[in-house]
């Protein structure tokens, strides 16, 4: 391959910065001073393309330190890990959270997503934007995983160490105090304050958030923690799997699939080496139970992939974490320290002959690597684009290898699963929806945040634990990708064939209240924003069809009744286009939330 770069050179300070992660250069190939043995042969080659996965770290590392990624950062990244460079410029611009433009070294992210628009984020947003001096940059951003603090604002400071601040609730003054004062800024709420059952009797999922320190590994143990990894090696391999299919367990994402047969799948599988992805690059507008977990319970979820790495013979991990979450990033790191230094993590986990360990990947901004193999190409250093399937990951995953990937929260119901005994786990919820599930409850409620009910419950009883208010007018549920319901149809059960059978879906748990003095129509064109924003363009369908959706909805609030019917039309036209053509489950879905605001809630009419 014949790689041309530009004649733009690094900064000293972009250079420390790829350096500090990949190590000096050994050689004027990868952009050391020029030696006479450089002019004899090549260092790298095949070696430093087997580091392409590190692009995307890389590509943190200067944009954390900087602020922003420039032609000279980028072509020295490039020499170093041997990519082209248009490839990198590709991957660079593929992600909300990196620029290639100059820009300040603070960036405010302010969510102008669905619960922070009706809890006033566009007052929020023109306030920030006329009192930000010209060292902050405000960038109008998607959902940022707060969405029981609405509404919410991120500050990103760039330089060594990189410093954040979020202000939720924030006002204009907690929003530009985080972004001009990151280290003054109050300290963020406990994540148990996200949890309003934190500390009750009969909780499983959440029963430590609140309770116990998540920086302590000794107060996990203390309440439990490690006690299903032991009961996973006394099993063995096959047994924890047949425990894991026993209880009937579903991804809890929003695909719901049994993830007994999942594991078994990839075990099976005679090709080597075997991966674990955990996804925890929640993006769905409303959802942030994952987020809650690894703030509040964050050795759940080390020793859950422990366990989950066990069963299907892998023996590294993938933690993919959402970049919007750096409090998250914070706790899991130290987590995985912690346990690697204790003996929970390494060559010999617990002395049973086990290795395994866990490298935390940061996402920067992009919703479509929520689909798993999307993901797999972002680690790999590409863009973030979904592969064609089959083959599927238990066959040809990360790396082209087999492997499984599961959410924060289903694998985190592997612990109890193994504690209390399949049957126990299945007799809990439904026959085809068993367990607890956790449930994000934001909006026009008293009491927003992350509840955990047995499936089963219905949405009223849900609504009436968070203080839904007066005068609902709709309730959406899964997030963007899901459908509202009327303020009628409150009883409807909460399991995935409940919700299917009424003609909605459950999604990854969003349920987001709204009241009559929230304006449908923006709320619906800020879905169709938001899908248009985050199509990653790969196919015509998803790519054409989500402008397509916004325009007309567009035209349709200009007007009403009979000269709003074509527009109508052609949304269903379109929404059918990308529900039967599209390559990723971001297309088939983003029509769903519009056609049920116009068939279940008469809006348009």
């Amino acid at each position: 391959m014949d790689l041309h770069f530009g004649d733009s050179k690094p900064t000293d300070e972009e250079r420390a910065a790829v350096d500090a992660l990949l190590g000096p250069p050994e050689s004027s190939w990868e952009g050391a001073d020029r030696t006479d043995a450089d002019l004899r042969w090549a260092r790298g080659g095949r070696a430093a393309r087997d580091r392409r996965d590190l692009l995307l770290p890389g590509l943190h590392a200067v944009n954390d330190r900087i602020g922003w990624i420039s032609e000279g950062a980028l072509g020295y990244l490039c020499r170093r890990l041997t990519v082209p460079p248009a490839e990198a410029y590709g991957v660079a611009t593929f992600y909300a959270m990196f620029s290639v433009e100059p820009r300040p070294a603070t960036v405010l992210h302010v969510c102008t997503d669905l619960a922070c628009t009706a809890a006033g984020a566009a007052g929020l947003c023109a306030g920030v934007e006329k009192g930000a001096g010209p060292g902050v940059h405000v960038e109008r951003s998607p959902c940022l995983g707060l969405c029981e603090r609405a509404p919410a604002a991120l500050a990103i400071r760039a330089g060594d160490p990189v410093r954040t601040a979020v202000a939720a609730p924030a006002t204009v003054t907690a929003a530009l105090l985080a972004a001009t004062a990151p280290d003054s800024a109050p300290e963020e709420d406990p994540p148990a304050l996200a949890v309003p059952q934190a500390g009750q009797e009969g909780l499983t999922l959440l029963r430590r958030v609140g309770v116990v320190d998540p920086a302590s590994l000794d107060d996990y143990r203390a309440n439990g923690g490690y006690t299903a990894l032991r009961h996973a090696f006394a099993l063995g391999p096959a047994g924890v799997i047949r425990e894991v299919t026993d209880s009937g367990l579903v991804g809890r994402g929003g695909a719901a699939f049994p993830t007994g047969r999942k594991w078994q799948a990839t075990a099976s599988r005679p090709e080597q080496p075997h991966h674990l992805v955990c996804n925890a690059d929640e993006s769905e507008p409303g959802t942030f139970k994952d987020r809650v977990l690894m703030e509040g319970d964050p050795y759940s979820l080390v020793e859950a992939m422990t366990i989950a790495a066990y069963a299907i013979g892998a023996h590294r991990g993938h933690l993919y974490l959402r970049g919007e979450y750096p409090r998250a990033l914070a706790r899991m790191e130290h987590a995985v320290a912690q346990a690697r230094a204790r003996g929970f993590l390494g060559a010999d986990v617990l002395g049973q002959g086990f290795a395994f360990d866990i490298e935390i990947r940061r996402g920067a901004g992009a919703y479509i690597c929520g689909e798993e193999t999307a993901l797999f190409n972002s680690i790999e250093g590409y863009r973030g684009e979904p592969r064609s399937k089959p083959p599927f990951p238990v066959e040809q995953g990360l790396f082209g290898r087999p492997t499984v990937e599961n959410n924060v929260e289903t694998l985190v119901n592997v612990l109890p699963i193994l504690t209390m005994g399949a049957p126990a786990y299945a007799a809990i919820g439904t026959e085809r929806s068993t367990g607890p599930k956790l449930f994000c409850v934001s909006g026009s409620v008293d009491r927003p945040g992350v509840y955990e009910l047995p499936f089963g419950a219905t949405l009223g009883e849900l609504l009436q634990l968070a203080g839904v208010r007066e005068n609902l007018r709709a309730v959406l549920l899964g997030g963007a990708a899901g459908g509202f319901v009327r303020p009628d149809e409150l009883g409807i059960p909460l399991t995935f064939e409940g919700t299917r059978e009424a003609g909605t879906t459950l999604g990854s748990g969003v349920v987001m209240a709204f009241d009559d003095s929230v304006p449908l129509p923006e709320l619906l064109l800020r879905i169709a924003r938001f899908f248009r924003d985050e199509s990653c363009g790969q196919c015509v369908p998803c790519r054409v069809g989500t402008v397509r959706q916004e325009e007309a909805l567009h035209r349709i609030v200009a007007r009403t009744g009979a000269d709003a019917a074509g527009d109508v039309a052609l949304l269903r036209e379109v929404g059918r286009a990308m529900r039967d053509a599209s390559i990723c489950g971001l297309g088939q879905t983003a029509w769903n939330a519009v056609e049920s605001a116009i068939d279940r809630l008469g809006a348009y009419r």
